[in-house]
């Protein structure tokens, strides 16, 4: 597979300007998300035009979804090991990676999860690196669960646990699970170059068979993985389609030891340039800010992001990769002003 050419993703023709006319009155006014030619239009937006954009990003997320933010904290129930080749991804059994196989006990997830409401979080996933879940995970989960509400820990809970058939399905909302994580990670049309032991149909009937079930959808991908610039905006499309109640916004960690530890990391205007083009493409949902933001954006250039079309983020670490201190996230929230999503409502 040819290395990405991380030169320059965005062109700028005189025509592409009006496009955020059309996004004011067509996605602010009226609610209707871009498609995906309209999308692509975003995403070739020069740089003389960022500012205005994040700014069109953020009324939008202000009209249709309002000022808060939900905090989520994650934790890995088991790390590592994975038999997929998801090619981004260091906990896949494939690569020569530093992560090993490793389990959490139970009683360790219920300090996570209570560290996690500690910080005003209202969202705690369980998440592991499976293919999909056995019998000893699913298990797992329903002690993990029932541990942290003898613990009093009234906190929303979300898992992501790989692909499901519609008997575990329904095992997870029979639990209490309200939200499924399951990311298509990139365009339909560029998946194979990601992963080739599973496809993006067989994620997309897992998504189907969550969102059937009355669970909330979180679905997102991770941008920076070789993708076109028209691939963004065919993700984005695609993602719309699906309408997820949560979209995870991730930029490539070049993991070492996997396939893509020698890609660059996503230029901090072309990844502002796609968050607020995922918010014109889906003026409702939750947009998470998810794994690389340190890296991608830095202090700033997340402050910049809150204000052009987020309105969620994870805090605390990732499942391998360190994240900035929850402190210092709940402390940008202040300084924006923007408070925190209440847990009354979203019980």
């Amino acid at each position: 597979m040819p290395h990405p050419n991380r030169s320059r993703l965005v062109t700028t023709a005189p025509e592409t300007v009006d496009i955020l006319a059309v996004a004011r009155d067509q996605v602010l006014e009226r609610g209707v998300g871009l498609a995906e030619e309209q999308i692509l239009e975003v995403l070739r937006l020069g740089d003389e035009h960022l500012t205005d954009l994040l700014a069109l990003a953020h009324e939008v997320r202000m009209r249709w979804c309002g000022p808060e933010v939900e905090v989520e904290g994650i934790i890995s129930l088991k790390t590592g090991g994975c038999p997929e080749d998801c090619h981004f991804c260091s906990q896949s059994g494939r690569f020569p990676t530093p992560v090993r196989s490793a389990w959490l006990d139970i009683p360790g997830l219920v300090k996570a999860a209570r560290q996690t409401a500690e910080t005003g979080a209202t969202e705690f996933c369980i998440v592991a690196a499976v293919r999909g879940p056995d019998k000893r995970l699913l298990s797992q989960v329903r002690e993990g669960i029932k541990a942290i509400r003898e613990d009093g820990n009234d906190i929303q809970i979300a898992c992501s646990l790989g692909m499901l058939t519609q008997e575990q399905v329904d095992e997870l909302v029979e639990m209490g699970v309200h939200r499924y994580n399951h990311n298509l990670e990139t365009a339909r049309s560029h998946f194979a170059n990601v992963v080739t032991t599973h496809t993006w149909e067989e994620r997309w009937e897992t998504l189907r068979m969550i969102r059937e079930a009355g669970m909330e959808v979180c679905c997102g991908g991770i941008i920076g993985m070789g993708e076109s610039i028209e691939q963004r905006a065919e993700f984005a499309a695609q993602l719309a389609e699906l309408n997820p109640d949560e979209c995870t916004m991730n930029f490539l960690i070049p993991q070492p030891g996997t396939p893509y530890e020698g890609y660059e990391v996503v230029e901090g205007k072309d990844a502002l340039r796609t968050v607020a083009a995922f918010r014109l493409a889906m003026p409702r949902p939750l947009l998470r800010f998810s794994g690389g933001r340190e890296l991608t954006f830095g202090d700033l250039g997340t402050k910049q992001g809150m204000l052009g079309g987020i309105n969620a983020i994870i805090v605390g670490n990732y499942l391998t990769n360190l994240g900035r201190p929850a402190t210092a996230d709940l402390e940008m929230l202040e300084e924006l002003k923007m408070p925190v999503k209440a847990i009354s409502d979203v019980l």
